[in-house]
Formats: structure tokens, C-alpha cells, sequence
């Protein structure tokens, strides 16, 4: 009997492991696309690894040098700096805030005019970064579709792309990314009790009243997570601003990704380059955290 019992147990036990089997494939995909790239990253950041010159014949480890380098290099506290200003405009104010009024301005309308209103905004988020960059090079460019509206008017041309370049690239970056929030929020604004907001008004509140002390209460959650996708999106936009204005003029649009591909590729310096990654890689890890402690509190 105790034989008999014993074989069904051992059948469980077998089951229960089961799992594991279907998890390899991902883990492995993760382990050899995700996690060795990360650790190699990190390693080559202490080295001399180079494209040209005296190191790249070796291969050295060199310690810190390169993270010296880096605090003391003031071209990194600018692109720090035009990243912080790419980052709070296109994401934090531009799709976070525009997207969010968006997605309210349909709620509540017909299918034809949401259907109408995000075929529109969509168009931006589903055309490739690099070709919704040349619209826009179009669009700002000195004989671009702008100047020739403005030109209408009787105003003369302005060189957008070299006397407010952060603006332009801001304005693309939230043309292209605000569908990504507007679906976000359309999803988060239907799921709210319409009960909740029928006895806010019958109580007497008006629609600002509703919307900061019912609607945007009610999405907290949402707020928080779409605010950290859309960080973390913006943080990683190189092929936007690099075909738009290769990061200048100057350094005026030069941000922590510009600058690492013209460190590592322009300049061969391969082992400084992806110092100033893992840089990158801190500050989008230090932004997720204040993110996720702010979805608890």
C-alpha cells in the first residue's frame, strides 16, 4: 500500500517542477540578449577598449579612469543637463499632460469622433521614429512647411532647427510619443464609475472639482506607470534628435545618448562610451525607483 500511495506522490512532485522546463527558453533569451550584455558593459567600462590608437592594441584594465573622466568632463554635466530638459518637456509636460487631456476630451464622445480623434494622434506613435523625425526636419527646416505658413502672414522665415533647437526636438519627440499616454489614460478614464461622477454633480461639483478630486485620484496608479514607461522611453530617443540635429547646434540638443554613440563610434573610445552608458542605465534606475515609491505611497 505504502508503494502504491508513494507513486502519486512522486507523480506531484514532478508536476509541481513542471514549470521550470517552460521558463528555460525565456531565461535563457534573458540571460544571453539582456543580462551578459549588461555585465559585459560593465566590464568594458574599466578597461581602455578602443576602436584606434595605442589602445587598441591591448586590451587594459584601467580601474576608474574612465568614471573620472566622466564627472570631471564638462560636456557630460551639459548633456546631462539637455537630457534632464529633453526628458521633463517631451515626457513629464508634453505626452504625459497633453495625452492625459486628450483622452479626457474624448471620453464620453461618439465612436466616430474618438475613431476620427486617434487615427490622428496614432499616426505619430505608429510612423518610425526616424521618418517622424524627417517630417519634422521638413516641418522646422528653413524652407520647411512652417516658414511657409508664417510667410503667409508676413512674417520672416526663422531658423528653428539653430535658434531653439531643444524646442523642436521636444516638439517631436511629444508628437510621436503622445498616442502611447493618450491609450494609456483612454483606458483608465473608461474604467471610472460614471455612478461616482453622476453624485459628484448631483451634490453640486463642478467638472474642474470632479477632475481634480475624483477622476485624477481615481488613476493615481496609471499616472505613476505610464509617467515611468514614458521616462524610460524618452530616456533611451537617439534617432530622433540625431536626424533632426545630430546633437547640435554645438551641444545644444547633445543628451547623455548622443553623446555616448559620438564617445564610442565617433570617437572610437569604446570603453568611455559605455561608461557613460551604465550612467545612462543609473538614471533610468534611479527614476523607476522614485517611481515605484511613489505608486506605494
Amino acid at each position: 500500500m505504502s508503494s502504491t500511495a508513494a507513486l502519486p506522490l512522486a507523480h506531484k512532485k514532478k508536476r509541481s517542477y513542471a514549470w521550470i522546463y517552460f521558463l528555460l527558453p525565456s531565461i535563457a533569451v534573458m540571460l544571453v540578449f539582456f543580462i551578459y550584455p549588461i555585465l559585459l558593459t560593465f566590464y568594458y567600462s574599466f578597461t581602455n577598449l578602443a576602436l584606434t590608437g595605442e589602445a587598441a592594441k591591448e586590451l587594459k584594465f584601467i580601474g576608474f579612469d574612465n568614471y573620472v573622466r566622466m564627472f570631471q568632463d564638462p560636456s557630460v554635466r551639459v548633456s546631462i543637463w539637455n537630457t534632464l530638459i529633453f526628458l521633463i518637456g517631451s515626457a513629464v509636460i508634453g505626452q504625459q499632460v497633453l495625452g492625459f487631456f486628450i483622452a479626457l476630451l474624448m471620453k464620453h464622445k461618439n465612436r466616430l469622433f474618438r475613431r476620427v480623434i486617434g487615427t490622428i494622434v496614432l499616426a505619430g506613435w505608429v510612423t518610425p521614429e526616424i521618418v517622424c523625425a524627417l517630417c519634422l526636419y521638413s516641418f522646422f527646416g528653413d524652407e520647411g512647411t512652417l516658414n511657409a505658413i508664417l510667410g503667409f502672414v508676413g512674417i520672416h522665415d526663422v531658423a528653428w532647427l539653430y535658434t531653439v533647437p531643444m524646442l523642436t526636438v521636444i516638439l517631436a519627440n511629444i508628437w510621436h510619443g503622445t498616442a502611447f499616454s493618450m491609450l494609456v489614460f483612454q483606458a483608465a478614464l473608461d474604467d471610472v464609475p460614471n455612478e461616482i461622477e453622476e453624485a459628484a454633480v448631483v451634490d453640486g461639483a463642478s467638472k474642474l472639482q470632479i477632475l481634480l478630486r475624483i477622476t485624477i485620484p481615481y488613476i493615481k496608479q496609471t499616472i505613476t506607470t505610464n509617467m515611468m514607461l514614458v521616462t524610460l522611453q524618452t530616456l533611451g530617443v537617439f534617432g530622433l534628435i540625431y536626424a533632426m540635429t545630430g546633437g547640435g547646434p554645438g551641444t545644444a540638443t547633445t543628451t547623455l545618448p548622443i553623446f555616448m554613440y559620438n564617445q564610442a563610434f565617433v570617437n572610437y573610445q569604446l570603453g568611455y562610451g559605455t561608461a557613460i552608458s551604465l550612467l545612462l542605465l543609473v538614471l533610468g534606475i534611479v527614476l523607476s525607483l522614485f517611481y515605484i515609491r511613489s505608486m506605494k505611497e
